[in-house]
């Protein structure tokens, strides 16, 4: 291997993995012998009898084919000839001694070269690849700030600080927030993919529970020591979110520490999750003070946990405390269900002084036989349980709370005012 030229070729061949800084010693050097021995097997029909020594500082190797010195040559590619010795100037060696060829790049050959290289090429990718997968793999569930490169209707394309692509699909995104080129966005890493041996597919999320518990982490210092633990948590993304936290330390209050003076320490959270409404309760192991907690500031009259723990939970408040309880579009009671686990049911409480006007009124069930069970359950779920309190609320606000088309509310009302009717 003098010839200058094909130094130059395997320095070439050897760049790649000099640059590679995620790839270690041993790992290059056993990845360049294998990848000559594979070029000699196929030249030689085997690479048994060739050594392969590297030099990656200098960018350079040495290959040698060892032969056995024999009278009478029978392989050609382990064996060699004492008199082709003795024409070669080699006057030292016996039948039966090894004698070490040196073999030039020249013996490759421009096709062999080519193969070297292109086979380096693909090894450095798959390692590059495993490196990508396991680095991430071990940070699922880590907080992570990257900038936006790119943005397409189905996800965005986001880098980190070496340049390997993230994504965040839109299913991980918060509703109504849009990105742009060069953006700065936090958020979870939620999983990593190998899909058809191609490059790791990372997925990001804002919108899981644990990217919240990470983002209070970052704010409250008391969370990140370990002196307040976050219990539970759950979102409707962009909506609101319930945050049950407990304090080990009786001088700790884990609300006001996880508000901070003047709300100093969750306004941030706030905006990072562009304006999710954040209630952060005490934790408790008692499931009726937990729904309590969580309906607050509305006032329970009492909580039916029914008979088993697959029964809906009736939660009982006067009709002013309803709406407080349901909350938008039904998100707090569906959140507060969330909580403890169970589906969870609003009905209004008659005030005894108003009976002789509620024996007016009548129960939904009572209408099963011309409105459907399901829609019902519907109106139920938004805190209406009688014909009145539906009537009392305008077309509009019922569709959108209880999640119903227009006319499917005009036809149901239709039905309800002529109960009324004379």
């Amino acid at each position: 291997m003098k010839n200058s030229e094909e130094k130059i070729d395997l320095r070439t061949a050897f760049a790649l993995f000099k640059d590679e800084k995620h790839i270690d010693r041993p790992v290059m050097m056993g990845v360049l012998k294998d990848v000559f021995m594979t070029q000699l097997a196929k030249i030689y029909g085997s690479a048994d009898n060739f050594d392969v020594i590297i030099n990656v500082d200098k960018g350079d190797c040495e290959i040698w084919q060892n032969l056995e010195v024999v009278e009478e040559v029978e392989d050609p590619v382990s064996q060699i000839s004492l008199e082709d010795l003795e024409e070669m100037g080699e006057t030292d060696y016996e039948v039966g001694e090894t004698y070490a060829k040196a073999i030039s790049m020249k013996d490759f050959g421009r096709r062999g070269i080519l193969n070297i290289r292109q086979n380096l090429q693909g090894r450095i990718m798959d390692i590059e690849k495993a490196n990508l997968y396991n680095t991430y793999t071990e940070r699922v569930g880590e907080l992570f700030t990257g900038e936006v490169y790119q943005t397409w209707a189905k996800e965005v394309l986001i880098l980190d600080e070496e340049g390997n692509e993230l994504r965040l699909p839109k299913s991980e995104q918060i509703p109504g927030e849009h990105f742009k080129k060069n953006d700065t966005v936090r958020a979870i890493i939620k999983s990593v993919e190998m899909k058809n041996n191609t490059t790791p597919y990372i997925v990001l999320s804002r919108t899981s529970d644990e990217f919240l518990v990470k983002l209070f982490e970052q704010e409250v210092p008391e969370i990140y020591d370990g002196l307040i633990t976050i219990k539970k948590v759950v979102r409707i993304p962009g909506e609101r979110a319930k945050v049950a936290v407990e304090s080990y330390d009786d001088r700790i209050d884990p609300i006001g520490a996880c508000i901070g003076v003047k709300g100093s320490r969750i306004i941030g959270i706030v905006r990072e999750l562009r304006n999710e409404n954040i209630d952060v309760i005490p934790w408790t192991a008692n499931t009726q003070l937990l729904i309590q907690r969580a309906l607050s500031p509305a006032k329970i009259s009492s909580i039916d946990m029914g008979e088993s723990e697959t029964d809906k939970i009736r939660v009982f408040m006067h009709p002013e405390e309803v709406k407080k309880g349901i909350g938008r579009g039904g998100v707090n009671i569906k959140l507060a269900g969330m909580l403890v686990g169970r589906e969870i049911e609003v009905w209004r409480e008659v005030d005894k002084n108003a009976a002789e006007e509620e024996e007016e009124d009548v129960l939904l069930t009572e209408f099963a036989n011309e409105i459907e069970p399901w829609i019902i359950e519907k109106l139920q779920s938004i805190g209406c349980d009688t014909a009145k309190s539906v009537l009392a609320l305008s077309p509009a606000d019922v569709a959108k709370r209880a999640d119903l088309e227009d006319e499917t509310v005009e036809e149901v009302m239709g039905i309800l005012r002529a109960e009324f009717e004379e």
